[in-house]
């Protein structure tokens, strides 16, 4: 049977397809969308739950070509420590916070939350346990140290990725899912929302460089894409230049995520004459 491929457009202002710091002081950002990250996307578009099997979607073959590859972008990131102003909730969540809080509050008048705040106690509560005496889920952690990281993202990039499979049935499933997805959709992080369609156009009988070469570059703000860009198409490991890489999906578990290796080529794509435009299809 002959191949088909999907297009997928990736652009935002911001991406970040991290691959090696999970829950790290710096979080990476690789120079272009994963195959993980690409089929997890897809993967929450069908409404599929992390411990699912992903079958056949994890088979495809993937590429992405980079038409506007980004600036690097560093975030200096500042989370945890403080005080933060008393809400209801805190005070029925936890009964030492309404007994701390018990002397303030009788001594003010009219609405008194959101303008009281406890020392060294944390807003959000965290380490959740039950407390021995009275039985209720109380915070272990009171205090918290402010935690500073270091995250970086790709600005004003724009990628195509591409999904190759035998089955088009498949392939339309997936592309309908991208237009009305089950769950929410970003680019790598949740900070990072993708802007405009994200289904490209659906070449039958074409391999992942056909549909490359078929398919006009993305415009991105006025920026000049590169007239020849580069792509990483998947190939079998015996292929010449092929290279390991360390993120073929296959589990999304929340406790164990597990990933194997792929290999993979880089190209250079010439557009041909007159290719499919994208204008079209973007809303």
């Amino acid at each position: 049977m002959s191949p088909h491929t999907l297009l997928i457009r990736l652009a935002g202002p911001l991406q970040s397809w991290g691959t090696l710091s999970r829950f790290a002081a710096r979080r990476d950002t690789h120079n272009r969308p994963a195959k993980s990250a690409v089929i997890g996307m897809c993967a929450a578009a069908l409404g599929l739950e992390r411990d699912q099997e992903l079958g056949e979607l994890a088979a495809v073959r993937y590429g992405v070509r980079a038409d506007h590859p980004g600036t690097p972008t560093r975030d200096y990131h500042l989370v945890g420590a403080g005080r933060f102003p008393i809400r209801p909730r805190d005070v029925l969540t936890d009964h030492r916070r309404a007994a701390a809080l018990a002397p303030t509050m009788a001594d003010a008048e009219g609405d008194t939350f959101g303008h009281h705040t406890l020392d060294d106690w944390y807003g959000a509560p965290k380490y959740i346990a039950t407390d021995p005496e009275s039985g209720a889920l109380v915070s272990k952690q009171l205090a918290r140290n402010g935690l500073v990281t270091e995250r970086w993202y790709l600005a004003d990039a724009a990628f195509v990725a591409a999904l190759q499979h035998e089955d088009a049935g498949l392939l339309r499933t997936v592309a309908t899912a991208l237009e009305h997805p089950a769950r929410l959709l970003w680019l790598g992080r949740k900070s990072c929302p993708p802007s405009g369609t994200l289904t490209g156009p659906l070449h039958r009988h074409a391999t992942i460089h056909e549909a490359f070469s078929a398919t006009a570059l993305l415009d991105a703000d006025g920026l000049t894409p590169e007239p020849r860009p580069w792509a990483w198409i998947e190939a079998h490991p015996s292929t010449p230049g092929a290279a390991p890489v360390q993120d073929q999906p296959v589990s999304f578990d929340a406790d164990t995520p597990v990933h194997s290796t792929r290999w993979e080529i880089r190209t250079r794509i010439t557009i041909d004459d007159n290719p499919t435009e994208w204008k079209a299809l973007i809303r």
